[in-house]
């Protein structure tokens, strides 16, 4: 029985080092919001990511997209100039 409890142990270490590597990789993704100029409009974007979360003809429209997502998860919105250059950061966490 003492090789089968050891079996289990090493399986259970290599599930708990499988999961906290997994977890790990996630702990530098934040939920900070940006709104960026779009085409000819404006877009939300979450940091880090390529795609775009929402589009919107006004930056007052965006702003206010990426402001209730910034609340939901206690991140940050960026804004940014239509040169692309930040104009400003509000920030929603506690």
């Amino acid at each position: 029985m003492s090789k089968g409890k050891s079996w289990l142990r090493t399986l259970i270490e290599l599930v708990e080092v499988f999961f906290n590597s997994a977890q790990s990789g996630k702990q530098g993704r934040t939920w900070h919001q940006h709104v960026v100029p779009y085409e000819r409009g404006w877009a939300v974007r979450r940091e880090g990511n390529k795609r775009i979360t929402s589009k919107h003809q006004k930056q007052s429209t965006a702003l206010r997209k990426a402001k209730s997502l910034a609340r939901k998860y206690k991140a940050d919105v960026i804004i940014h100039r239509e040169s692309g250059g930040i104009r400003d950061r509000i920030s929603y966490r506690e």
